[in-house]
């Protein structure tokens, strides 16, 4: 049978040219799946993740609201180093993906620091330079950023509050981007630090 291998499709960002506010629910719509679903500011779904294997995966998916696959998320590990790397899917559907890694996450170790830092690489655009991010946070705290390599903030998450001020629970969070930033990139950063974390 003739197999036929998919075109090289070049990556187009999700990006708006206003600041964008997301509520995250660390909750799979699958009953008896892991991972987290993501709503607009209008309540509508954009994004959601379902790991089957509640205990432990190596491998999970970020998906639109209509179940297309946006970035494939594989756990790495190289001697003692483990990471994270994220592919671009052509189609849409699973084991679709660019064979070159369009993100690579690490966990940097800061011995006499209490707080967290995971160096980001992001490869998306063949034809540009690469990009360098970081994600901040400190432990016992489920706030973290997204800045880029100038300390310039890209994305906030943090625990939703009502109006009133009253947190919603740990499991739903705030996520603010910044304009001009692509948020499907976003988003697979935080289900990476997520994984890390043990939150997903």
């Amino acid at each position: 049978m003739l197999k036929i291998h998919p075109q090289y499709v070049p990556y187009v960002p999700f990006t708006t040219s206003t600041e964008e506010t997301f509520t995250i629910w660390m909750k799979s719509l699958i009953l008896s799946g892991k991972g987290c679903t993501v709503f607009d500011s209008n309540g509508r779904i954009v994004y959601r993740v379902d790991n089957y294997n509640r205990k432990y995966c190596d491998e999970v998916y970020l998906m639109d609201s209509t179940g297309k696959v946006l970035f494939t998320i594989r756990r790495k590990k190289f001697r003692l180093i483990k990471f994270w790397e994220g592919f671009r899917t052509f189609s849409g559907r699973v084991n679709d993906e660019d064979k070159n890694p369009g993100f690579e996450v690490r966990k940097s170790c800061r011995i006499l620091r209490c707080d967290s830092i995971c160096e980001v690489i992001v490869r998306l655009h063949g034809d540009q330079p690469c990009q360098h991010y970081r994600i901040e946070s400190c432990p016992g705290k489920s706030t973290f950023k997204i800045v880029d390599k100038l300390g310039r903030l890209i994305t906030e998450v943090k625990r939703k509050q009502s109006k009133s001020g009253v947190s919603l629970g740990e499991d739903v969070l705030t996520m603010v981007v910044e304009p001009h930033v692509d948020q499907s990139l976003v988003m697979g950063l935080v289900v990476v630090y997520s994984l890390i974390n043990g939150t997903m």
